[in-house]
C-alpha cells in the first residue's frame, strides 16, 4: 500500500506532466502537444543488490544517472518529454543524486520540424522545463536539463541545473556552438564556464561541440569542478574518457545516440549504456586523490599498514598514476596526504612548473 508521502509525490509528478502538456498545447502557432498520459507507464527495475539507502553511503558517494536517447522516437516535443519522464521514472529505484539528460532532447528524434528557437527558449525554466522541475522536487534529485534559453535578447544552447527542490540553480551556456547553430541565431556563451556547489560536490558542464576545444574544460578544473556533465548530440567515444583523466574529474555524458557513460577521474568507464540498456545509474566516490606515482610510491606500504581496508590505492603501472581512495567515513584523503607528505598531481605539476621557470 502506498504511503501518504508516496501518493503526494505521485500526484505532484502527474500534475507537473499535465501542466507541461497543457502549456505546450497553448503555445502560439506550434500545436505540438497531444494527450499521451493514457499510455501505460514503463515498469521500474527491481532494486539493485548494490543499492544502499542514502544514510548508509560513504560521505562522498554520489549516485549518478545518465540517459541515452538511442531508440527513442516521438511525434513532437510534448510526446518526447513524456517518454523521457517515463524513462527517468525507471531510475528512481536507485535513488539517484543527479540525472543528466541529452542535449536538446525535446527537439531531437521527433517527427515534427524543430520550432524556431525564439518560440521555445526558456529563461532558464519555462513551459517546457516545469515537468522536469516537478520530477526533481518529487524525487529529491538534481537534474541537468538541456534546453534553449534566452538572456538579454540573446539565445543560447544551455544546460540548466535543477536542484532537489525543483528550482533552477543556474545554467551553463554552450561556449562553442556549431556553425549551424550560429546561423540559427544561437550565441556563444561566456568564456568562463560557471561551477555550481551541490550538496555532494562542485560540478560544471560542457555541451557537445565544446569537446573539440579544451579551454572550458581547463577552466572548470581550475575552478575546482569534481564532476563535469556533457549533454551531447554524439557520443564522443574515447575523447570523453580523455577529458576525465586529463583534468582529474569525473565526466558524465548523456547523448542522443550511441553510448552515454560515467567516467571516473582515471578515465575508466564506471558504467555505460548500450544496445540493451539505454540508461545507467552508478556510484562514484569523490573522496579520492589523483597522484603522480613517483616519488610518493615509497609511502604506500606505510599507508596500507596503518589504514588497511579503510583505504584503497590503485596504481596505473605504465602511466605511473596512482589514486588514493577512502573507503571509510572516518578517513579523509586530505589528512592522509598531509600525514605522509604527499602532493596531488596538480600540486606536483604546479611546483615543478615554478621551479622550471625560476631555473630558466
Amino acid at each position: 500500500m502506498d504511503t501518504s508521502h508516496e501518493l503526494a509525490d505521485r500526484r505532484t509528478s502527474e500534475v507537473g506532466r499535465r501542466n507541461f502538456l497543457g502549456a505546450a498545447a497553448a503555445m502560439a502557432g506550434l500545436g505540438l502537444a497531444r494527450p499521451v498520459l493514457g499510455k501505460n507507464p514503463q515498469i521500474s527495475p527491481p532494486l539493485p543488490l548494490s543499492h544502499k539507502p542514502r544514510a548508509r553511503r560513504l560521505p562522498r558517494e554520489v549516485w549518478i544517472a545518465t540517459i541515452s536517447q538511442e531508440g527513442m522516437r516521438a511525434g513532437d516535443f510534448a510526446e518526447m518529454a513524456e517518454q523521457m519522464l517515463q524513462k527517468m521514472e525507471q531510475v528512481v529505484a536507485y535513488q539517484p543524486d543527479i540525472i543528466c539528460l541529452p542535449e536538446l532532447f525535446l527537439f531531437s528524434n521527433v517527427d515534427r520540424r524543430r520550432p524556431p528557437v525564439a518560440d521555445v527558449a526558456e529563461s532558464p525554466l519555462g513551459h517546457l522545463g516545469h515537468a522536469f522541475a516537478d520530477f526533481a522536487r518529487a524525487h529529491k534529485c538534481y537534474i541537468v536539463y538541456s534546453t534553449y534559453t534566452r538572456d538579454a535578447g540573446r539565445y543560447y544552447n544551455s544546460a540548466v541545473l535543477i536542484d532537489r527542490q525543483g528550482n533552477p540553480q543556474g545554467s551553463y551556456q554552450k561556449m562553442h556552438p556549431t556553425i549551424g547553430e550560429l546561423e540559427r541565431g544561437i550565441s556563444p556563451g561566456p568564456p568562463e564556464p560557471p561551477v555550481f556547489q551541490t550538496d555532494f560536490g562542485v560540478i560544471g558542464a560542457q555541451i557537445c561541440f565544446d569537446i573539440e576545444w579544451d579551454d572550458g574544460w581547463k577552466q572548470l578544473e581550475r575552478s575546482g569542478a569534481e564532476i563535469v556533465f556533457w549533454p551531447s548530440a554524439f557520443a564522443g567515444g574515447i575523447a570523453v574518457n580523455g577529458k576525465a583523466w586529463q583534468h582529474r574529474y569525473v565526466v558524465v555524458s548523456s547523448t542522443r545516440k550511441d553510448t552515454s557513460k560515467i567516467c571516473d577521474i582515471s578515465g575508466q568507464t564506471v558504467a555505460g549504456t548500450g544496445r540493451w540498456n539505454h540508461w545507467v545509474c552508478a556510484p562514484v566516490n569523490l573522496e579520492k586523490a589523483f597522484l603522480h606515482t613517483w616519488p610518493y610510491s615509497g609511502r604506500f606500504e606505510e599507508i596500507q599498514a596503518k589504514y588497511g581496508r579503510q583505504v584503497r590505492i590503485t596504481n596505473f603501472q605504465e602511466e605511473e598514476w596512482s589514486i588514493i581512495e577512502s573507503l571509510s567515513p572516518e578517513v579523509r584523503v586530505a589528512d592522509i596526504l598531509e600525514e605522509f607528505e604527499i602532493d596531488t598531481y596538480q600540486q606536483l605539476i604546479a611546483k615543478a612548473s615554478r621551479l622550471q621557470q625560476s631555473a630558466g
